[in-house]
């Protein structure tokens, strides 16, 4: 590839990130000013006696990690298939439960009890979101409404795994997976999340499955010319999204020590479809940026935070992030970086010719 081939390209993945650095920027200068130690970090001692970080900046990008999780795998079901999962939050609760429905069945809880529930949490999700993916690869449902099913009933599905009750659990292995591990400031969800980034990033670097879901997103007939498995690569996309509803309802319940199948995660399937708008990412499929989604995630979360911190009500709260978020959208949006290209390309054309005279007048 050419040097400007290859300055194009990362010109091309920066402005997808334009949007929500700038909305990251305008929230980081908006709290500065409303309150200068607004992003203070300091350090405190927690129930455990450890030394831990803690501060408005920790709450939001310790806070925002089951939705960066979600929306990694999320932009993967968007860009292949051109639609999005609205069952991750109730995904998540069939996952957490299971979850909790083994560590309970253990006495005493190991590691060994820990990584089994999370496998068997994991294939839970799996194979449910790969029936979704069924639906949406092989019958051609659209995806919003081929989830609507596992929207409806799974959080009833979540309830029965465990009879109907709220079940707690109290495991210092679980603990410190919801909050901090012992002699280690930064909240384990974080690390979490930074682990998941690595492995997305280390898949699509050595493997195909970025440059096939693109090809699949932007033109399936062309893509299925040119040997790709559309119908595996969709399949393949929604399994992704079942081991990040895992881990996210993981996080979750380890955060609680209890499973609530009403309230965990509820309402994160539009958080995270914003986020992966507000990430640059087309909702029509096609290109995608995992890190722009990631940044979205993080832009909710801090537009959250900020709300709070201005004491605004939590019912009032969705209506106000709605406001934000339809701004950052529409400002994203191909009609608005149309215009804009546009009007940039009108102001040097007419720049060019006056320069041109000055030019020629020159002795």
């Amino acid at each position: 590839m050419s040097t400007g081939a290859t300055t194009r390209k990362q010109r091309g993945g920066l402005g997808q990130l334009l949007i929500p650095l700038i909305a990251i920027g305008l929230l980081v200068v908006f709290n500065l000013i409303r309150d200068p130690g607004f992003f203070s970090v300091e350090t405190k001692l927690n129930n455990n006696g450890s030394t831990v970080l803690s501060g408005n900046l920790i709450s939001i990008i310790n806070g925002a990690s089951e939705l960066a999780i979600l929306a990694m795998g999320m932009t993967l079901v968007t860009a292949a298939c051109g639609g999005q999962d609205i069952s991750v939050g109730a995904a998540a609760a069939i996952a957490g439960s299971v979850f909790v429905k083994i560590i309970r069945g253990a006495s005493p809880v190991t590691g060994g009890t820990v990584v089994l529930a999370f496998l068997a949490c994991c294939a839970v999700a799996v194979i449910f979101d790969a029936f979704n993916g069924t639906l949406v690869s092989v019958f051609r449902i659209q995806p919003m409404i081929a989830t609507l099913i596992l929207y409806t009933c799974g959080r009833s599905i979540a309830y029965w795994i465990n009879g109907g009750a709220t079940p707690t659990i109290d495991s210092a292995i679980t603990g410190a997976i919801g909050s901090f591990i012992p002699g280690i400031p930064v909240p384990t969800p974080v690390l979490i999340v930074a682990l998941m980034a690595l492995l997305f990033s280390l898949v699509f670097r050595f493997t195909t499955l970025g440059l096939y879901t693109q090809a699949v997103g932007i033109n399936q007939s062309a893509a299925r010319l040119m040997g790709i498995n559309t119908t595996f690569i969709k399949l393949l996309s929604f399994m992704v999204l079942g081991v990040c509803v895992s881990v996210a309802g993981t996080i979750g319940v380890c955060r609680l020590q209890l499973i609530n199948h009403e309230t965990l995660l509820i309402d994160i399937e539009m958080d995270t479809i914003l986020a992966v708008a507000i990430g640059g990412n087309s909702l029509g499929g096609g290109k995608f940026k995992i890190s722009g989604s990631i940044l979205g995630a993080y832009v909710i979360q801090m537009l959250t935070i900020t709300l709070y911190a201005m004491k605004v009500s939590s019912t009032d709260v969705k209506a106000y992030k709605a406001i934000v978020i339809i701004l950052l959208v529409v400002i994203g949006s191909p009609v608005v970086k149309r215009w804009f290209a546009g009007m940039m390309a009108r102001r040097l054309a007419g720049r060019r010719p006056a320069a041109a005279g000055k030019e020629a007048q020159v002795p």
